[in-house]
């Protein structure tokens, strides 16, 4: 490899990690050709840069494998209380620079290639991102785990081992189009199968009545294959396990077709089982009540029960056979928290383990449910809650319909006892939702049968109390909490933005990696002239390279020296990013009118997928790339506006954008974003914000000042009370001049000229269903955005207001949260032992 960086740059980025010592580099180099020479005897006598990042990986992951080990044997000896985080999705992205940094080893390797000729740069872009979620939901439990490690909690990931994660999107012509992401195609260095732990998970059969106890027989079984990834802390040596299910065929095949020489049927049979773990459902926040939907929810929480339980019993490390034959300690032993409703089937499943199998009462596997489940909430659209259809369960999961419906039987004499003669409640409250298709509601199920509730911002855990779960909350007040969503400082700052952690660690140190709270100290020097000066360089030299990437990749050339204003999240009416591309054409709008006035150059950078079958959410995508197209090529403009849109946007681009971010669009309706991580990632790396009060906008803005942060746009309350009133957005828009010149420009062509009617149906739908209030915001969105050009001219001020979105990001951390989780819902504490590096003689010690 060549196109090496200068030097004192490759120094700089790994100097908050120390000079590399001498013999690490040495062992490095050493695994790294043994690695390599493997590779070469295998396969050919060349290698390619994909086996020099293979050798890599490897070379981490031989540091990774005996603290893997050691760790595991450790809670093993001490038996703690483990929890487990069920979640449909884990969106981990890149695992390489990860591992290297929290095992404290990257400047070791950095070194090392650089002995041996080679960028390490280049080789950690060779890597897939592991794209195994959608947007927020998925990236928040990849934080949570090395939150979880980092604190040294005895805690394990399961999930699903999609051969295909979120898709990979290409842009044709300014439309979305979706490829498969085959993240496999080359191999996962960093995961291990365990098929001595293969489980099965059965489905459809039916119910009978044996010896007075209900059956769940004539079942379809199948296979669930796990696969280890390690999750390593922070300098502590603990490493958890994330441990991702494969769905697989039973070995026999379909004897029937055999019988009937119909060889291919049989193998089509097996790969049409075996489609459960085949791809990620690429639909966040619309839920879709589609049957292998919920064959991969129940196969998720099949798997992972028995194979929590297997560890509850053989608790003992080198037991075989179980040590723990009563489940009187369960609730003591086992925390298992559900994100979200997808993993909801595990409240009933477990009831069928302990009642079907275990022969416990049903009394007292309700108690043991109840003690040990706890449900996060990260949604009220209506749209994105799931309800799943009676006729469905009854066909795919039988059993688990009738458990549901003697759940909710004993809970409705509960409420009725509670408010006799109040039916309009008990319709409100029922598990079960009648109409013209009788659904289960799977969020009343996860209430019901946890033992706490959460939401994931303060103003979204006020709003689900007062409306989305009112009656519940009446009921059950000491059930719902707030556990504020967080971000982990390892892969936002310290490895996405070296320069600006180095920034960082010279001003107050490094203990503001796993204590984030440290940065506040920096509030003593936001005002200082050289700190000032030396986080708006790091920003202009992250600013530099995305122009680089944006240049080389989307061809079109913008100007560094321009307000980099971005807004990365899906795809969604709710979010608005409509709002946002309608702001750029009233600027270029004014461009036109009066080329020679003096304007702040701007470059507006979108980015997020669209659901496929998500249609306005694709013309979004469409218009903006349509209006980036006349702006970009207009010459009038020149650089002072631009508009990209960032194709196939991921989690390793994030780590290249939000670095270079001026200003961070959050402008999402109030009380439709539940949290929302990326406005907390862009805080913590210097970007100003403007937003709306909605999800955790609310609580950045309480720490940092309203001074720091540009809020527009309605309350929570004055949404309400617009469409209590009846909203008419024409009247917006008859009387905001700029509004109704953009939206006319949008409905007759101006933007698509050879297709003058393409985008008639945004323009309907906007005056006609303006759902998300865009018109009402508009006018204040637009004046809001005004103070942000006054204030970008004057650098010293942005400055000194970036530095305090810095210094009081504290807050924002997932070790916060995760620590607030670990004392309030699973009832352990986060441990100071810091394990011995397995390569060192001694044993776990407290820091």
């Amino acid at each position: 490899m060549t196109s090496r960086q200068a030097d004192n740059d490759r120094r700089k980025q790994i100097s908050i990690r120390g000079i590399a010592p001498v013999e690490n580099v040495a062992t490095i180099k050493k695994s790294f050709n043994r690695h390599l020479h493997y590779t070469l005897v295998k396969d050919r006598n060349v290698a390619t840069p994909r086996d020099y990042y293979f050798s890599l990986a490897f070379t981490v992951r031989d540091h990774l494998v005996s603290r893997w080990i050691r760790t595991q044997q450790y809670y093993y000896e001490i038996d703690p209380k483990r929890v487990y985080y069920l979640s449909l999705e884990f969106y981990m992205g890149r695992t390489l620079s990860n591992t290297m940094v929290n095992l404290g080893i990257q400047s070791s390797c950095d070194e090392a290639m650089y002995q041996l000729g080679l960028d390490i740069e280049e080789l950690e872009e060779i890597e897939q991102d592991a794209g195994l979620g959608n947007g927020g939901l998925g990236r928040l439990a990849a934080c949570f785990l090395d939150s979880m490690a980092t604190l040294g909690l005895a805690a394990y990931g399961y999930g699903i081992r999609y051969d295909y994660g979120i898709f990979t999107q290409k842009i044709d012509n300014g439309w979305q189009v979706e490829e498969p992401d085959d993240w496999l195609r080359y191999g996962n260095p960093w995961e291990k199968s365990r098929p001595e732990y293969c489980l099965p998970v059965n489905f459809f059969g039916r119910v009978q009545n044996v010896n007075g106890k209900d059956k769940w027989v004539d079942t379809q079984v199948l296979f669930a294959m796990p696969y280890d990834t390690p999750i390593p802390g922070y300098g502590n040596n603990t490493v958890n396990t994330l441990r991702l299910w494969s769905c697989k065929a039973p070995n026999q095949f379909n004897l029937h077709f055999f019988n009937n020489g119909e060889y291919i049927n049989a193998v089509c049979d097996r790969n049409y089982a075996e489609n459960i773990s085949r791809v990620l459902y690429p639909n966040d926040n619309m839920f879709e009540g589609k049957e292998l939907r919920l064959k991969q929810e129940y196969f998720l929480c099949a798997a992972s029960l028995q194979d929590i339980i297997r560890r509850f019993k053989s608790s003992t490390f080198g037991q075989s056979n179980p040590v723990r034959t009563s489940f009187e300690s369960f609730a003591d032993k086992v925390a298992i928290q559900l994100n979200d409703t997808h993993p909801s089937l595990a409240i009933p499943e477990l009831m069928r383990i302990l009642v079907d199998i275990e022969n416990v009462t049903w009394d007292k596997a309700w108690d043991i449910v109840t003690r040990t489940c706890a449900y996060t909430n990260h949604t009220v659209l209506p749209e994105a809650l799931e309800r799943w259809p009676v006729h469905l369960l009854e066909h795919v999961l039988p059993r688990h319909l009738a458990i549901l419906y003697e759940i909710n039987a004993r809970f409705l004499k509960e409420v009725s006892k509670r408010w006799p003669g109040d039916h309009d409640r008990l319709g409100r409250m029922s598990l079960v939702e009648e109409g013209a298709e009788k659904k289960i509601n799977m969020a009343n199920v996860c209430i019901v049968g946890s033992k706490a509730v959460n939401g994931v911002a303060a103003i979204h855990s006020d709003i689900i109390k007062k409306t989305t779960f009112k009656d519940f909350y009446e009921m059950f007040p000491k059930k719902f909490q707030n556990k504020t969503n967080g971000i982990t400082p390892r892969r936002w700052l310290l490895l996405c933005n070296p320069g600006l952690a180095d920034v960082i660690a010279e001003k107050i140190g490094e203990n503001w990696v796993v204590s984030l709270s440290e940065l506040k100290r920096l509030t003593a020097s936001s005002k200082e002239e050289m700190f000032l000066h030396n986080i708006m360089k790091v920003k202009q030299e992250n600013k530099m390279k995305l122009a680089q990437y944006i240049q080389e990749k989307y061809r079109v050339k913008v100007n560094p020296g321009s307000m980099f204003d971005i807004q990365v999240k899906r795809i969604h009416e709710y979010k608005r990013q409509l709002m946002n591309c309608l702001h750029v054409i009233v600027l270029y709008n004014k461009i036109k009118r009066n080329p020679q006035a003096p304007y702040v150059p701007r470059t507006v950078m979108i980015g997020g997928k669209a659901a496929p079958g998500y249609h306005t959410a694709k013309m979004i995508i469409k218009l903006i790339n349509n209006v980036g197209r006349t702006i970009n090529n207009d010459p009038i403009v020149g650089d002072r506006l631009k508009l990209v849109f960032l194709e196939n946007y991921r989690v390793s681009l994030a780590e290249k954008i939000i670095p270079a971010a001026d200003l961070s669009e959050q402008i999402s309706l109030a009380g439709t974003e539940a949290s929302g991580t990326g406005n907390m990632k862009f805080m913590l790396n210097g970007a100003l914000t403007i937003g709306t009060l909605d999800g955790a906008n609310v609580e950045m803005m309480e720490e940092m000042g309203r001074e720091n942060i540009f809020i527009f746009g309605m309350t929570v309350e004055q949404v309400e009370e617009l469409f209590r009133k009846g909203y008419n957005p024409r009247q917006y828009y008859e009387s905001d001049e700029d509004l109704k010149q953009a939206l006319d420009q949008i409905n007759s062509g101006y933007f698509s000229p050879d297709e003058p009617g393409l985008f008639s149906e945004l323009y309907h739908g906007l005056l006609n269903n303006d759902r998300f209030a865009l018109c009402a915001d508009f006018r204040s969105y637009v004046d809001c955005q005004a103070q942000v050009s006054d204030l970008y001219k004057d650098p010293m001020n942005w400055a000194v207001k970036a530095a305090m979105n810095i210094a009081t990001s504290g807050k924002f951390s997932s070790d916060r949260t995760i620590a607030e989780y670990a004392k309030d819902i699973w009832g352990i504490e986060p441990s100071a032992v810091k394990l011995p590096n397995p390569a060192d003689k001694g044993s776990a010690k407290e820091d």
